[in-house]
């Protein structure tokens, strides 16, 4: 039953909005940064080492654990958390697009979960939360472990930007979802490295300035694969 809640979870299907927003994708495109399959290769690596082994994922992780606390969860702590996380990302409209697709996640959860309404190890209803935390809280509450909480995370963030790129650039499917198992299969790699970081005592933190650059810089391209 948990496989299939975190299938769910994953589901490009699910109403959270993500499909709408590319991480700075479309200007590097428009830019010409990503023009090839090498380039988006080399994207793809700096979103997994860097956006979610070094902060997203990890926040997963983090908020599976509070939330897996039972009723002695620290939300206090989730909050800050949250705060956290929501700092990292120094362009405002990534910020936004996080907290939307976060606050509808945890929202249509609750929707669709009705017997989790009042449960008290997640944000409260009206909360609005970064996506890696309402991920890593729904996960913790509905009994999906840490590890593959966040390997599922990982491909939902993966899988939706190789959809993207399928519309941005000259990449067929085939060529596409064959870099898209070339990534996951570093994955498990990743996260053994996010537990290291967890043993030495470290929080979420990202540098990937060109990263950050072209997501900033989405707002000004002026063809736009998204209306958000």
């Amino acid at each position: 039953m948990t496989l299939s809640l975190l299938l769910h979870l994953c589901d490009s299907l699910f109403p959270t909005g993500g499909f709408a927003h590319s991480d700075g994708l479309e200007a590097a495109t428009s830019a010409g940064t990503v023009a090839s399959a090498d380039d988006l290769r080399q994207w793809m690596d700096v979103v997994l080492e860097e956006s979610l082994g070094r902060s997203e994922a990890m926040a997963v992780m983090l908020a599976w654990r509070v939330s897996s606390e039972g009723p002695t969860a620290d939300l206090d702590a989730l909050d800050h958390l949250d705060s956290e996380i929501h700092a990292l990302r120094p362009s405002s409209t990534a910020r936004a697009a996080s907290r939307a697709m976060g606050t509808r996640l945890l929202k249509t959860w609750r929707e669709i979960h009705p017997e989790l309404a009042s449960n008290r190890r997640l944000p409260a209803a009206d909360a609005r939360v970064t996506l890696p935390i309402a991920f890593g809280c729904i996960c913790g509450v509905a009994g999906i472990d840490q590890r593959s909480a966040a390997e599922g995370f990982i491909y939902m963030r993966l899988a939706a930007t190789v959809s993207s790129a399928m519309r941005l650039m000259p990449i067929g499917q085939t060529d596409a979802h064959t870099l898209l198992a070339r990534t996951l299969a570093r994955v498990p790699a990743t996260l053994d490295a996010i537990e290291r970081r967890f043993e030495r005592g470290e929080r979420p933190g990202a540098f990937a300035p060109a990263f950050d650059v072209a997501t900033m810089a989405q707002q000004h391209v002026r063809s736009r694969l998204f209306l958000s």
